[in-house]
Formats: structure tokens, sequence, C-alpha cells
């Protein structure tokens, strides 16, 4: 009987869980997509631009928050990108774990190393 029980708790925190997530999403809507796309210096050496892109890429190992990321460079031939040379697009289950990883220390230690290198950013936030 008390296993019985104990499911049944631990079920209902789950869905409990769950719906305090989604509380903050359109009807419908399950990911909040995080858009940021980079302008890197005029004359930026590769090794730099590397370093960010590795970094930016290690955050989703450091911040639980992070369900998903994907980025990479430019490879358009369209010639629209306005200078902006990487893009990375982080998942997130709720405004709540996107708001932590905009705190989070190491959120904040790689912004701090964009200085010099990094001219300009572009951050968008859309639902799916």
């Amino acid at each position: 009987m008390n296993k019985i029980a104990l499911f049944l708790c631990a079920l209902v925190l789950c869905v409990s869980a769950s719906a305090v997530n989604a509380a903050d999403a359109p009807a419908g809507k399950t990911k909040l997509q995080h858009i940021v796309a980079l302008k890197f210096k005029e004359g930026a050496s590769a090794d730099e631009i590397k370093k960010i892109t590795d970094a930016f890429a290690a955050l989703k190992g450091k911040i639980p928050e992070v369900a998903a990321y994907a980025g990479g460079p430019n490879v358009s031939k369209e010639g629209k990108d306005k200078g902006f040379g990487h893009c990375a697009i982080l998942t997130f289950k709720s405004q709540k774990d996107l708001e932590a990883y905009i705190v989070h220390a190491e959120h904040q230690a790689f912004v701090k190393m964009l200085g010099g290198i990094v001219v300009d950013a572009f951050v968008y936030d859309f639902w799916e």
C-alpha cells in the first residue's frame, strides 16, 4: 500500500513540475528558442572566433537549464547577414529557465569574454 501511495505522490509531483514549466508558454508551445547572432570585430582571428564559439557551445554542458544548443558560422550565399558571422539557437523549456541561464555565472563569464572581439549581437526569442 505504501508503494502505491509513494508512486502516486511522485506522479503528482512530476505532473505539477511540468505544469509549472509550461505555465508561461503560449497554448500548444513547448520550447522557448533563444537565438543569438554575433558580429565579430574586423580582423578577428580564427583562433579568437573559435575560442568564443567553442565557449558558447560549451554552455549547454555547464548550465542545466539549456535543453539544447545548435549553432555555427554563417554559410549563406545571399549576402544578407549584415556582418553577423555566427548564430546560435538555445532551447529552453520555460521563461524561468531562460532567465536562470541569463544570470548564471557561466553565462556571465562567457559574456565577459566577448568584449573586444564581438562588436554587436542580435538576440531574438520565440515559442515553438
